[in-house]
């Protein structure tokens, strides 16, 4: 079965339980992992792929409790690091019943951000068919910003197959123009591009998927582009000519859709890597997404094969098709 590499941080997010009130009022909170690319190192496991995750975490409680999880769910930590003397991200994160809830960060000065470029060296890159990444752990600092790069370019020269989510955090770049500079030069060398519609917005100056999509097939190398579009669903258009609009599932409740995207990008990762048609892998990756909005916390709602099968089971035919 083929495997799958991602690079990012590993953050410990301290997650209140007591629904809409404020994190000053807070008293009780349950801890769990999270991080984009730790979500879909998660995810792509459930579903029974092999996935290595590099990352660093500091020698501190979180930095021990990271380590642990990541063990315990059986993904590859070879490439998971320590720094001694610094401490590891967290986030803590509000509870509530509609709206965005208040997250406040505390990743400035982290373990990742100390994070040695030469550690690349180690990573056996002949093992894996397809990798994973996203705008954000080039943002974190000079250092992963280097790192990444070189995470880049030597899976570029092994013909890793790679998939790119622009995953936009503003707050963590020094100026808006070098962040869209950055992260559209990482898109155009990716295989498959996974921008938000409304990242889109700042990226390329504009919210029609067909542009956006028409964007990054001309400037960069990609042989897809696959626009997220919320709760509606997915756009695609390929370098072949394909295009088509892939509609999401409707849900019952939406409780959290933090970790939605993350879960769209391993759908669509876990559908290439299994050799399914792209419209389908795509088609997962709505499913995942929809499966993920219905529960709290970053990445619980993800599906082993059986409860994948299972939402599939319980939709009507023409939806599944």
């Amino acid at each position: 079965m083929s495997e799958i590499l991602t690079i990012g941080e590993p953050l410990v997010c301290l997650a209140s339980t007591e629904k809409d009130v404020s994190l000053d009022r807070v008293q009780y909170f349950a801890k769990y992992i999270g991080g984009a690319e730790l979500n879909v190192a998660t995810g792509i496991k459930l579903l029974g792929h092999k996935v290595a995750y590099v990352g660093q975490v500091g020698d501190d409680p979180f930095g021990k409790f990271i380590q642990k999880e990541l063990e315990d769910k059986a993904i590859d930590t070879s490439y998971l690091f320590q720094r001694k003397r610094k401490w590891t991200g967290h986030q803590i994160k509000q509870l509530v019943s509609k709206g965005d809830p208040q997250v406040f960060n505390y990743r400035s000065d982290s373990a990742t951000t100390y994070f040695d470029e030469a550690v690349i060296d180690n990573i056996s890159f002949e093992r894996f068919t397809f990798a994973h990444l996203t705008g954000i752990f080039p943002a974190l600092s000079k250092n992963t910003k280097q790192t990444f790069e070189k995470l880049y370019d030597q899976l570029l020269d092994t013909d890793t197959f790679i998939t790119f989510d622009t995953n936009l955090r503003p707050d963590l770049w020094s100026d808006l123009e070098t962040m869209v500079q950055t992260i559209n030069k990482y898109a155009y060398k990716a295989d498959i591009v996974l921008p938000g519609i409304d990242e889109s917005k700042i990226l390329v100056g504009s919210d029609d998927p067909e542009k956006i999509s028409d964007h990054y097939l001309k400037n960069g190398r990609a042989q897809a582009v696959i626009v997220k579009v919320g709760a509606k669903g997915a756009f695609v258009k390929t370098r072949a000519g394909e295009q088509f609009f892939e509609t999401g599932f409707k849900v019952d409740e939406v409780k959290d859709t933090v970790g939605a995207g993350d879960g769209f990008a391993v759908g669509v990762l876990t559908g290439l890597a299994e050799n399914l048609p792209l419209r389908s892998a795509v088609k997962r990756g709505n499913v995942i997404g929809a499966m993920q909005v219905q529960v709290y916390g970053d990445n619980n709602g993800y599906p082993d094969q059986q409860k994948l099968m299972d939402f599939y089971s319980n939709r009507e035919t023409s939806e599944i098709e």
